[in-house]
């Protein structure tokens, strides 16, 4: 459930783990290097070479593309912001404008609110005044994305649909700062549009359908089971291990429980990072561990993951 962020985003929660950074991360740089080069050829060959193999690379560049704007986010690979942020920008996607994303995740970040439906940008979970606001179709289709077969099939298009419905909204009513995103996002479409249709040939609906949708649905399998409402703020957060098909590709982000304590660790870092902390990790948040991600599609793919009610209503205020 997306709430309407705050003026201020609160601060991203940080640790003794996160460690002096170099003032150039040139792993991320080569890796951006990838991603965008590797996008641009691939795409290219749409006239040359079948669907079936273009369409896949290009999904799995565009996911790379969004886990390096997630590691961008969290102040990768300089010391410089306005050098990273033009570094991130470019929306591969279209859908959704990379500083609102920043912004969101920021919120999410706030790790005391972690899994409230309304304080926490990213969380699955509704109060029970929202759940009574929501048409028979909308409940039908979140309940079906409560199972991975049903968040890959139905919320691939269904998160993409609920975020353009919420912040187009934001848009027409004016909320500070919104319009502006919004207008620098769609200058920068042009360049990815005319790439795709003058040079490609790619009809924009055939990208969307057959790379974009699909990319954000590899996505949602890291996002599906990575949090859950517990008491304990560190009991929310999953760690996912071994996982070294999809973990690369998602820069390492399955590791969650050390990502969400310290943020600013660089994603070839994690691994190595995790192994060290491990014991403490998983003794910290109650053993919420899956092997991999074929772990977690035997646990959960025809069966839901959560109830979608938070079980508390919201997250408790912190005390003072």
């Amino acid at each position: 459930m997306l709430p309407v962020p705050s003026a201020s985003s609160p601060p991203i929660v940080t640790s003794a783990l996160n460690r002096a950074r170099p003032a150039v991360e040139l792993p991320t740089l080569l890796l951006l290097l990838v991603a965008y080069g590797g996008w641009l050829a691939v795409t290219s060959r749409y006239a040359h070479w079948p669907l079936w193999v273009v369409a896949p690379l290009a999904a799995l560049l565009v996911t790379l593309h969004s886990s390096l704007q997630h590691e961008i986010v969290h102040g990768h690979p300089t010391r410089w912001k306005a050098l990273n942020r033009l570094l991130a920008i470019v929306p591969l996607e279209l859908w959704i404008p990379y500083q609102r994303y920043r912004d969101l995740h920021h919120k999410h970040h706030y790790d005391a609110r972690l899994t409230d439906p309304i304080d926490d940008p990213e969380s699955w979970y509704w109060t029970q005044e929202g759940w009574r606001r929501l048409s028979p179709f909308m409940r039908a289709a979140l309940r079906l994305e409560q199972t991975l077969a049903g968040r890959l099939v139905v919320g691939s298009w269904l998160r993409i649909a609920m975020y353009l419905r919420w912040d187009l909204r934001n848009v027409w009513r004016g909320e500070p700062g919104i319009r502006a995103v919004w207008a620098e996002h769609l200058l920068w479409c042009i360049p990815v549009v005319l790439w795709l249709k003058v040079v490609c040939g790619i009809p924009l609906w055939l990208y969307f359908v057959a790379m974009v949708v699909p990319a954000n649905a590899i996505q949602l399998i890291r996002s599906f089971a990575e949090h859950r409402a517990r008491p304990g703020v560190r009991e929310r957060v999953a760690i996912v291990e071994g996982s070294w098909i999809l973990g690369p590709l998602f820069l390492f982000n399955n590791l969650h429980s050390l990502h969400h304590e310290a943020p600013g660790i660089p994603w070839y870092d994690l691994p190595a990072r995790h192994r060290q902390e491990r014991e403490r990790l998983i003794r910290e948040n109650g053993g919420l561990v899956y092997r991999t991600y074929f772990d977690v599609a035997r646990r959960y793919l025809f069966r839901r993951h959560d109830g979608l009610l938070h079980p508390s209503g919201r997250v408790p205020a912190p005390s003072h």
